[in-house]
């Protein structure tokens, strides 16, 4: 017993500087992704979901920090599923009671990333955990795996290029579960292989993909409270 006892006590300090290395890691990222108040952004939005035909949208994003984030697109309908709000790492970056442990590396698109996962310790929280791969040369989130309480787990992967020093991505492709997606209101399910509740029901089970490739993006210059309506 006394072993196991001085074992734990050599491991609890080397724990401690790893968890502590982990939030400074943490900290720098979110310095990065702070320098950005509101943007408004222009793109296009392709959705991948089995039941719906949607067509290739012209989009308009909004942000406004530390959480508001609304996505518009031309016809005024949006196939965005509700999580979509995760797109806005700060949900995640802006967590003040958590606890995070280093998970290794992973290439993300030939990028060595380091693997972070985030544990809330709030219960208010909307997010119960999150996994995050960090490109530690450039401080920025190449993808996210984000589960929540009530919008199901959403996988984020994000290209930067132009717009990278602002934390900002090139384009944007969300994965989500299908059976998590609510339809907006009006809108009825055209399924692409046939009628049928076997097929629906096998619909939903499926994963559901949309991308967003931003064109242009327009940053700090005040996003009104009304763009979120």
């Amino acid at each position: 017993m006394k072993k196991y006892f001085v074992l734990l006590l050599l491991l609890l300090p080397g724990m401690f500087v790893g968890a502590q290395d982990v939030k400074e890691l943490l900290k720098k990222v979110k310095a990065k992704y702070d320098l950005v108040n509101d943007y408004t952004a222009t793109g296009k939005m392709k959705t991948n979901v089995i039941f719906i035909k949607a067509p290739v949208a012209t989009v308009k994003v909004y942000y406004k920090k530390p959480d508001k984030l609304k996505i518009k697109n031309e016809s005024g309908i949006s196939f965005i599923p509700k999580g979509s709000v995760n797109i806005n790492m700060n949900n995640v970056l802006g967590l003040n009671n958590f606890e995070a442990v280093a998970a290794g590396t992973e290439k993300i698109n030939g990028t060595e990333c380091k693997i972070v996962k985030v544990f809330p310790i709030s219960d208010e929280e909307n997010i119960t955990r999150a996994t995050l791969y960090i490109d530690e040369k450039e401080m920025l989130v190449l993808k996210s795996v984000i589960s929540t309480k009530e919008n199901g787990t959403y996988e984020l992967v994000m290209s930067y290029k132009t717009y990278k020093a602002w934390g900002l991505p090139d384009k944007v492709e969300l994965t989500f579960n299908t059976r998590d997606y609510k339809l907006p209101k009006g809108i009825t399910i055209d399924y692409d292989n046939g009628s049928g509740k076997d097929n629906a029901d096998k619909a939903k089970e499926k994963k559901g993909k949309v991308e967003i490739t931003y064109s242009n993006y327009v940053i700090n210059k005040g996003v009104p409270d009304s763009a979120f309506n």
